[in-house]
């Protein structure tokens, strides 16, 4: 008897993406993406805090831990937060940041593990000489670890999607690495301080220091 060939896995944004196909028949150019909870093999749940800094969090109802999974690829997507709008980005140094434009540092790889958790890689950034990929992950006190110290096959970097609805996206407009929203122009402060690099992302101003 000749054995059956084993089709490929689809990942879970792409089994929902199937699964729901006939929704819009319209040539309208948006993407089918889910409404979702990372919950992460640690026992925490990713989240992404008011001020853009990521960590995990207990909670199973906290409105920071829901996410866009935005399709942009074969089996690449993006990770937006529903509260801040903001992205989900892996630097050059495997550092976790947020971005408010959608760059190329803002897709990951989504594949499925041999446990059937999910991983997440960069697709723009691995390690140099032996090419493994740098990945998603939080440690065990729920921190955001680099993405070059995650291992796939650590607890740290397996995720299980919780889909809580399927939603029509637009294409993010790719931008390039570093490019920063234009602002309006404001006084010039009286601080003297140079900015914070929060989280490895945006800068955010630092407070003025107290005259001594």
């Amino acid at each position: 008897m000749k054995k059956k060939k084993k089709g490929r896995r689809f990942s879970f944004g792409e089994k929902l993406n199937l699964q729901y196909l006939k929704i819009s028949p319209n040539s309208d150019p948006q993407l089918k993406g889910i409404v979702t909870r990372l919950y992460c093999r640690q026992g925490y749940y990713l989240q992404m805090n008011p001020d853009g800094s990521l960590d995990g969090t207990k909670d199973d109802s906290s409105n920071s831990s829901l996410f866009n999974l935005i399709p942009v690829g074969l089996r690449v997507v993006a990770i937006q937060s529903v509260k801040t709008g903001l992205y989900i980005a892996m630097n050059g140094e495997g550092h976790l940041y947020t971005s408010e434009l959608f760059t190329a540092e803002c897709k990951f790889k989504e594949s499925v593990f041999e446990n059937y958790y999910v991983i997440y890689s960069s697709m723009l950034y691995r390690q140099q000489e032996s090419g493994r990929a740098w990945f998603l992950g939080l440690n065990k006190e729920g921190q955001a670890m680099k993405g070059n110290r995650v291992k796939k096959t650590k607890p740290a970097a397996h995720f299980l999607p919780k889909p809580l609805e399927v939603a029509m996206y637009r294409e993010p407009s790719l931008h390039d690495v570093g490019e920063t929203v234009p602002k309006a122009a404001a006084p010039p402060s009286k601080s003297t301080s140079e900015p914070a690099m929060m989280n490895g992302g945006k800068p955010v101003s630092k407070a003025d220091k107290p005259a001594t």
